[in-house]
C-alpha cells in the first residue's frame, strides 16, 4: 500500500525569492546611508528652519521708503551704541537681492542724492554724489527705456553740478542732466517727476520761464509728491518769491514731515525775508519763525536719534544776522560737539568770534579751519573743551568759494594783531599769497583786504606806522 506524506491544506510552504531579498538589501543599505548622512550633516532633517530668512527686494525697498519718510536717510547710532540702518542701507540690500531691478537702483540714487543735504564736508558730499550718479547710471543701463531711471539720473547729475566749483565741469554736468531729463520726458511726457527734475535743471541754467512752465505742469499731473513741491519752492526762490516758496516747502513738509532738510530750507526762507524786511518788529518776528523751523529740525533729529549738526549751524547763522553773536557762538560750538574734526565748523566759529570782536580766539579757530590743528589746539579754537567735547585733530580746508572768507578773515586778523614783539605777518602774508594765487582774488573786497594785509606787514618791516587795520571788508 502506498502511503503519501501529508501536505498542508491551509498554508503555503515558505518560498524564498531572489528579487525580494535584493530589495531588502537595498532598503537596508539605503537606511544605513541616510542615517550616516544625517549624522555627518550632509542631509538635513525635515522641517528645520532655514538659518537666515530670505527677504525679497521689495521688502527691503518698502523698508527704505518707510525710513525715507521717517527722515532716516543714513545709518544712525543709538544710545546703546548699536547702529540703526537708514534708507540708503535698506535700498543697498535690495540691489544685492535683485541686482537687475532698475527701479530699485533709481530709488537708491534718489535717496543718496537727498542725503547730501544732511552732509557738510565737501569731500563727503562729493563722494555721496558720485555714489548717487553711479546708482542712477546702473538703473539706466538695466532699462534704457525707463523714464523714471533717466529722470533720477538727471536729478543726481544736477545736484552734483551744484557742488562743483569749476565752471566748465559744472556746465558739462548740467548739459548731461538736461539730456537725461529730456530723454525721460520723451519716454513719458506725463511723468510728474521727469518734469519736476527738468524744472530744477532749468532753474540752474537760469531758464526761469521754462522752469515755471514745467513745474506748473508737474503740479497738475501729481501734487502728492514731495519732490514736486520741493522743486516748486526752488523755482519760486529763484524768482524772489520767498513767501510763496515757504508755502511750497510747507506742503512738502506735510507729505514727508520728518525730512529735516525741508525745514532747513523753509527756515532759511524766513531768515531771508527777515534780512530784507525794513520793519524792525516784523524782522524780529520773521527771525523768530526761522528759529522755530530750525528748532523743530533739532527736535526731530533728537527723536530719531540722529546726531546732525545742521540745525544748530542754521540757528547760529540766524542769531549772527540778528547781531546776537554770543548765542550764535554757543550753537556753533554745539555743532563741534557732534563733529569735532570738521574744519567747516571751526571756520564758522572763527567768523563769529571775529564779529564778536574776540579776535584772539578767532585766530585760533580760523587756524584750525585754514591750516588745521592738533588736539590741544582744537580745544583752544572752540574756546575750551567741556565734558561733552572731544579733542580732535583737524585737517585744514583747501581754498574754495565756500572757504575763501575764512582765509580772508584769518589773514586780516593776523595782520591786525601783529606788533614788533608779537609779529604774525609771516603767516598772514603766506595766507594772503594763497588767496592771491587763487581765482577768488577777483572779488574787489577780498582784493582790498589783501592789499591792507600787505601794507600793514610792510609797515612793520620798515617801521612805518600806517595807522591802518586789516579787518576784512568782504562779506561771506
Amino acid at each position: 500500500m502506498n502511503i503519501y506524506q501529508k501536505r498542508d491544506i491551509f498554508r503555503r510552504r515558505n518560498e524564498s525569492s531572489v528579487y525580494r531579498m535584493f530589495l531588502w538589501v537595498v532598503l537596508i543599505l539605503g537606511g544605513v546611508w541616510l542615517i550616516r548622512s544625517v549624522q555627518v550633516g550632509d542631509v538635513k532633517p525635515l522641517f528645520l528652519p532655514t538659518p537666515t530668512p530670505t527677504r525679497f527686494a521689495q521688502s527691503y525697498a518698502n523698508e527704505g521708503d518707510a525710513l525715507f519718510k521717517a527722515g532716516k536717510l543714513k545709518n544712525s547710532e543709538n544710545a546703546d551704541g548699536t547702529i540703526s540702518p537708514g534708507a540708503i542701507t535698506a535700498y543697498q540690500e535690495a540691489t544685492k537681492v535683485d541686482p537687475n531691478n532698475a527701479k530699485v537702483w533709481a530709488d537708491l540714487s534718489r535717496i543718496q542724492t537727498y542725503s547730501t543735504a544732511l552732509l557738510v564736508k565737501q569731500d563727503e558730499i562729493l563722494t555721496r554724489m558720485d555714489e548717487a550718479v553711479a546708482s542712477a547710471k546702473k538703473a539706466v543701463e538695466i532699462n534704457p527705456d525707463d523714464s523714471y531711471a533717466h529722470a533720477v539720473h538727471a536729478f543726481a547729475l544736477n545736484w552734483k553740478a551744484s557742488y562743483i566749483s569749476d565752471d566748465r565741469e559744472r556746465q558739462e554736468l548740467l548739459r548731461q542732466s538736461e539730456d537725461e531729463a529730456v530723454r525721460a520726458i520723451t519716454l513719458d511726457n506725463a511723468s510728474a517727476l521727469a518734469l519736476t527734475f527738468y524744472a530744477e535743471v532749468l532753474v540752474d541754467q537760469q531758464k526761469w520761464t521754462q522752469a515755471q512752465q514745467n513745474i506748473d505742469q508737474a503740479l497738475l499731473l501729481d501734487s502728492t509728491l514731495m519732490d514736486v513741491h520741493r522743486v516748486h519752492a526752488y523755482v519760486l526762490e529763484s524768482l524772489g518769491e520767498y513767501a510763496l516758496a515757504i508755502e511750497a516747502y510747507d506742503r512738502a513738509i506735510a507729505i514727508t514731515p520728518n525730512l529735516t532738510f525741508l525745514y532747513l530750507r523753509a527756515g532759511a526762507g524766513y531768515r531771508r525775508l527777515a534780512f530784507e524786511s525794513p520793519n524792525e518788529e516784523n524782522q524780529r518776528q520773521l527771525y523768530e519763525t526761522s528759529l522755530e523751523y530750525f528748532a523743530q529740525t533739532a527736535r526731530i533729529n533728537e527723536q530719531l536719534g540722529v546726531q546732525d549738526p545742521a540745525p544748530y549751524l542754521s540757528i547760529g547763522r540766524t542769531y549772527s544776522q540778528m547781531g546776537e553773536f554770543f548765542i550764535a557762538i554757543r550753537n556753533v560750538q554745539k555743532t563741534i560737539e557732534f563733529q569735532p574734526a570738521n574744519a567747516v565748523y571751526y571756520g564758522e566759529l572763527g567768523v563769529l568770534y571775529h564779529k564778536n570782536r574776540n579776535y584772539e580766539t578767532g585766530i585760533l579757530a580760523l587756524k584750525c579751519a585754514v591750516r588745521g590743528c592738533n588736539e590741544d589746539e582744537s580745544c583752544e579754537g572752540r574756546g575750551g573743551c567741556g565734558s561733552k567735547d572731544t579733542p580732535s585733530v583737524v585737517e585744514g580746508l583747501p581754498i574754495s568759494a565756500s572757504t575763501v572768507y575764512y582765509y580772508d578773515v584769518y589773514a586780516s586778523e593776523l595782520a591786525a594783531l601783529s606788533t614788533e614783539k608779537n609779529n604774525h605777518c609771516g603767516e598772514a602774508l603766506a595766507v594772503a599769497d594763497i588767496i592771491a594765487d587763487s581765482e577768488y582774488d577777483a572779488d574787489p573786497n577780498i582784493a582790498a583786504d589783501i592789499v591792507v594785509v600787505r601794507n600793514i606787514c610792510n609797515s612793520l618791516l620798515t617801521g612805518v606806522n600806517l595807522n591802518a587795520t586789516a579787518m576784512p571788508t568782504a562779506t561771506p
